[in-house]
């Protein structure tokens, strides 16, 4: 491992996904096939990826506990957590509505055909809802990691926050500092979530069938 690695693990990992993504860029402007640019997607959060998953594994779940927070703060966070779930319940009302009319009529009203058709969306949405739940658990991911090592590139512990736990390749120093500067809040979001939505926006689903 070169000692400027070490010294500069989050360059680094900035380098690994900008590169990557001109990679997917250049696939793009050159009208590659879409399962040629998966490769480099995945390639692009794998670092990230990777190191906050053994970072994350080695953290003790009281780690978890809210740090400072008033009790103005736990209600409002909750209030808006209510208006969310009331926007979404909504939009799916909404949607599901549009989409049973959609079906119905491309259906013709016909039974099996509708069935038929229901459980074709209904394959079809998996993939994009999995994925959904995956890109919010990067985003909470990443708001755990700013809590736990901020937004350094080598983090020292501030009051506000929690630490990594000492035991974490403890015997192994230099590859500690390369996890810790990898599993970076910042660029986990961009690296993990970006490739998420670029998945997304590669695999998105067609519902012209029922507009």
């Amino acid at each position: 491992m070169t000692p400027w690695l070490v010294r500069h693990p989050l360059t680094a990992g900035w380098l690994w996904v900008l590169f990557w993504f001109a990679v997917i860029l250049v696939q793009e402007l050159a009208g590659a096939p879409t399962g040629a640019r998966y490769p480099a997607i995945l390639l692009a959060a794998l670092p990230t990826l990777t190191a906050t998953l053994f970072v994350l594994a080695a953290t003790p779940r009281s780690h978890l506990q809210p740090v400072r927070e008033s009790v103005l703060a736990h209600f409002f966070v909750r209030f808006l957590a209510l208006i969310a779930a009331f926007i979404v319940w909504g939009a799916t009302l909404a949607i599901s509505a549009s989409i049973e009319a959609g079906i119905q009529e491309a259906g013709d009203h016909d039974e099996a055909t509708v069935t038929g058709l229901g459980f074709t969306i209904l394959l079809a949405l998996v993939p994009v809802v999995i994925g959904v739940l995956w890109l919010a658990l990067i985003v909470r991911c990443a708001w755990f990691l700013r809590r736990l090592r901020g937004w350094r590139q080598l983090p020292a512990r501030t009051p506000d926050q929690r630490a990594v736990p000492a035991e974490f390749l403890r015997d192994r120093p230099e590859l500690r500092a390369v996890a810790i500067g990898l599993a970076h809040p910042g660029l986990l979001l961009v690296g993990g979530a970006g490739s998420t939505l670029l998945v997304l926006s590669l695999g998105r689903v067609d519902l012209s069938l029922v507009m």
